[in-house]
């Protein structure tokens, strides 16, 4: 039976107290804000005069982020650098009470993402970072980190942001961690099509649909390729469940190669769909750890991505306004397509 809003709004208060761990990519979003009203005498380029400068967590920090708005318990679990930039990232988790333990690379920085706007328009984008594989002894220092966690939370999100973490040596390592204390854990994947191969065994990767397509080799376009590619990738990776995010045309629900539901969008507006994934797996994360059934929570996850992507920059959604989208918006029309 499909859920209606009236039994998702019961849910949300659920969500308040549960444990996710996030393990992936973390990063730092700086947001450099001002006007652009002239052009640069020395290059055909704007010269935006800067008014404000906001530093937000990104990546893996971006789904504690969404977690811990929700009334979720995050623990993030990554790695930084050894630089003034890792300081900053350790104070704005700070500031959102967000418990975390990080590994320190002293040869990679830390991530930064900088976004220049004007006029609520993105200018332009600079990105420091360091992208190559960890090494041997950063991978270790990370599951080093990461172990003691593994028996204490029921769902675990692997956000990967193809940075360095994620690859088949470190998964092998995870799965035999996990076998030897006997944990069964919940892992959701925010994949790269890149790295499609590591994520063998996990329970649920969430794909948008352009992922999907470099995933499974396949054109991922309309309805009966989105349902071969879905069943290509559930074959690749030996993974029980999907879920496909369609941007406008809602979701695709594997919840097995022949148990297909499609979700349509809640969404009213959309301004900026950035960081709109790491709503989706977060809420969904949450869901799933209150004991709700998958396609209970991936309804609940496409109210609340309907929510961020109505507001720029990577924005989150509170209980409040998740129950009030609940109440309010239109119902949307779930069917089965396989």
């Amino acid at each position: 039976m499909v859920p209606q809003p009236s039994d998702l709004i019961s849910v949300v208060p659920q969500l308040a107290g549960k444990r996710v761990l996030v393990v992936g990519d973390v990063m730092l979003d700086t947001y450099l804000t001002g006007d652009a009203e002239r052009l640069s005498p020395e290059a055909p380029v704007p010269v935006v005069r800067v008014m404000d400068e906001e530093l937000v967590l990104g990546g893996a920090g971006n789904v504690a982020r969404n977690i811990i708005a929700l009334g979720g318990h995050p623990t993030l679990i990554g790695q930084i650098g050894c630089d003034p930039e890792a300081s900053k990232l350790r104070s704005v988790l700070a500031q959102h009470a967000i418990a975390h333990d990080l590994s320190i690379s002293p040869r990679r920085p830390t991530t930064i993402k900088t976004r220049v706007l004007a006029r609520r328009q993105q200018m332009l984008r600079l990105d420091r970072e360091d992208a190559s594989p960890f090494t041997p002894e950063e991978r270790n220092a990370l599951l080093a980190i990461l172990e003691p966690h593994l028996a204490t939370h029921d769902v675990i999100i692997l956000s990967d942001y193809a940075k360095g973490f994620m690859s088949e040596p470190f998964m092998n390592e995870l799965h035999r961690r996990l076998a030897l204390q006997h944990a069964h854990p919940i892992i959701l994947v925010d994949p790269k099509p890149a790295n499609v191969a590591c994520y063998t065994g996990v329970t649920l990767l969430t794909p948008n649909a352009k992922e999907t397509g470099e995933c499974s080799g396949m054109p991922a376009g309309n309805k009966e390729e989105i349902l071969a590619a879905g069943r290509a990738i559930l074959a690749r990776t030996a993974s029980p469940h999907l879920l496909t995010t369609l941007g406008p045309d809602g979701m695709a629900l594997f919840v097995s190669p022949d148990e297909v539901w499609h979700i349509p969008t809640v969404a009213r507006d959309v301004f900026d769909v950035t960081g709109a994934g790491d709503t989706v797996i977060a809420t969904l994360a949450l869901g799933l750890a209150a004991g709700q059934e998958l396609l209970a929570s991936c309804m609940l996850a496409n109210y609340a991505a309907g929510l961020v992507v109505a507001r720029v920059g990577a924005a989150t959604a509170s209980p409040e306004e998740l129950a009030t989208a609940l109440h309010n918006l239109p119902v949307p029309a779930v069917t089965r397509w396989a």
